[in-house]
C-alpha cells in the first residue's frame, strides 16, 4: 500500500475506471495494482495505491463498518427506540 500525495493524472488516464462517484474513483493501474483516488475539485488529487488482495480486504472492512453504522442508526430510529424516549 502506498499513499500518493500527488497523483499522475496521465497514468490514471491509461487505466480503466472500475468505480467512481463525484469525489472518489477506483482506477485499475495494471499488474494487480489499483488506486483509490480522491478527485475533489478544490484540493489536489490524492490516492492510495493498493493490490487487488488489499482491495478485497478493504471492501470487507468497509462492509463491516457500514453494517455497524447502519445498525446503530436503525436502532436509534426504530419505533421501539423512539417510544422509549
Amino acid at each position: 500500500m502506498k499513499l500518493l500525495k500527488t497523483v499522475d493524472q496521465a497514468r490514471l488516464a491509461r487505466g480503466a475506471i472500475l468505480a467512481d462517484s463525484n469525489e472518489f474513483a477506483i482506477y485499475d493501474l495494471g499488474d494487480d495494482t489499483y488506486a483509490l483516488v480522491q478527485r475533489h475539485e478544490s484540493v489536489p488529487w490524492e490516492a492510495v495505491e493498493i493490490s487487488g488482495d488489499a482491495l478485497f480486504r478493504i471492501a470487507e472492512l468497509l462492509a463491516v463498518a457500514n453494517r455497524a453504522l447502519y445498525r446503530d442508526l436503525a436502532a436509534r430510529l426504530s419505533p421501539r427506540a423512539l417510544r422509549a424516549k
